[in-house]
């Protein structure tokens, strides 16, 4: 099964262009279509895992397996910043395509990552469609689509195909279930590892991505989509019932990338984080009005944390505000960062460092300004539409908020000439 690494390079080539689906075998008898699944990776984008959809044809000889969720950074600097900047902006042009199915099996299995393999039940004419429909697919102008990574990735593209060949009967069994996860859980649990990743995608999702999912949309998961088409039975055009999936077989057993069966809960965590650093405040500030050398010390902390805020809560507004990234709509996390601390920012060099006590003032009322509104998002979940899943952030920058308005009080007189 082993092949040269060069041969793995070609998956992410540009393919030629194909002919039409093959002639050979019209009936789909010497077809047979199986799900590749990938658990998940160690890079970023690698954590949701990965699917493919293989056809054999024992007639054609072709053994391909297709995939979805294609993207290139490109080769230079410019082409590198024009995908970055796409990106940001939730213009996700990504693609299809296709390759030897050994290729795939060696390159995910080289990068230590668990791979599954179910072969599907499904009728000649079925698979027939499915082949031709992913042949027509694969042609250059036709292999481009939008990607989202919740509701139109390489998983959700493989389950609409599956379901379309059998009547919608997919969806139909599983629209209706629901689970007892939302997207941010799973995006929660299969980021654990990454402790920074997973700590900015929870502050940039929005409220969209905490409603309970139903099965039909649990299924962007390719790792949770696997399991759910083991499940499905499906009724054939003979009246026949049977399981979808005929057959399931874990071709290579990893456990090197391994994802929580259930989102963590690092509100603790998250509190002693915040409580140091805003502890840290409070004491620089009580320093502070003894010395400007200690005044300085806060800030600099303090400036830096207002900056960091602000730049956050710019980088917030702009998601939901500019960008397709629906999913960062909506986000209570405004409350908490804000443009305001950028407000405090600047605010803090004259503030702390004048014997005007008018330009303490000012630091004091934007700097409490921006405590009130952090307090006023923890407030909120106390009602039914503010239910966005952000308590272990409030709880982390709470703390922090907190301990820069205590800081500064404890600075007032230094700062006031006293």
């Amino acid at each position: 099964m082993i092949v040269p690494v060069l041969s793995a390079l070609t998956l992410w080539l540009p393919q030629p262009a194909v002919n039409p689906a093959p002639q050979g075998a019209p009936s789909g008898e010497a077809l047979t279509v199986y799900l590749l699944t990938f658990d998940p990776g160690e890079l970023a984008w690698e954590r949701f895992g990965h699917n493919a959809l293989w056809i054999r044809d024992k007639t054609t000889g072709t053994d391909l397996a297709f995939d979805y969720g294609r993207f290139s950074f490109g080769r230079t600097t410019a082409d590198k910043l024009r995908f970055l900047g796409q990106f940001a902006q939730g213009l996700l042009n990504y693609s299809m395509g296709d390759g030897p199915t050994e290729t795939y099996l060696d390159r995910y299995a080289r990068m230590g990552r668990s791979i599954w393999v179910q072969e599907f039940d499904l009728s000649p004419i079925q698979r027939v469609a499915i082949r031709d429909f992913l042949y027509w697919n694969r042609t250059e102008e036709h292999k481009y689509y939008q990607y989202n990574y919740y509701l139109d990735n390489c998983s959700t593209r493989i389950r609409d195909v599956l379901d379309r060949v059998v009547g919608g009967q997919i969806k139909q069994w599983a629209d209706t279930l629901k689970t007892p996860w939302t997207y941010r859980d799973h995006t929660r649990r299969t980021t654990e590892a990454s402790p920074v990743l997973y700590t900015l995608l929870n502050i940039g999702l929005g409220q969209p991505t905490d409603h309970r999912l139903s099965a039909w949309e649990e299924m962007f998961l390719p790792i949770s989509l696997r399991p759910y088409l083991n499940s499905i039975s499906i009724t054939d055009s003979g009246g026949r019932v049977h399981r979808l999936v005929k057959e399931e077989k874990h071709l290579v057993e990893s456990d090197r990338w391994q994802v929580a069966r259930e989102p963590p809960n690092w509100t603790g965590r998250y509190f002693a984080i915040g409580g140091l650093v805003g502890g840290l405040l409070m004491w620089l500030g009580w320093l502070g009005s003894t010395g400007a050398r200690w005044r300085l010390a806060f800030a600099m902390v303090g400036g830096l944390w207002s900056i960091a805020a602000g730049l956050s809560g710019l980088a917030l507004t702009g998601l939901w505000g500019f960008t397709n990234h629906i999913f960062s709509y909506s986000n209570e996390n405004l409350f908490q960062l804000n443009l305001a601390s950028l407000a405090v920012a600047a605010a803090i060099p004259k503030g702390l460092f004048s014997a005007e006590p008018a330009r303490w003032a000012v630091l004091m009322f934007v700097a409490s300004l921006v405590a009130v509104s952090a307090l006023l998002g923890l407030f909120l979940k106390m009602l039914p539409a503010f239910d966005q899943a952000n308590l272990d952030l409030i709880a982390l920058f709470l703390p922090i908020h907190l301990g820069l308005v205590a800081g500064l009080w404890r600075c007032r007189p230094a700062a006031t000439g006293r």
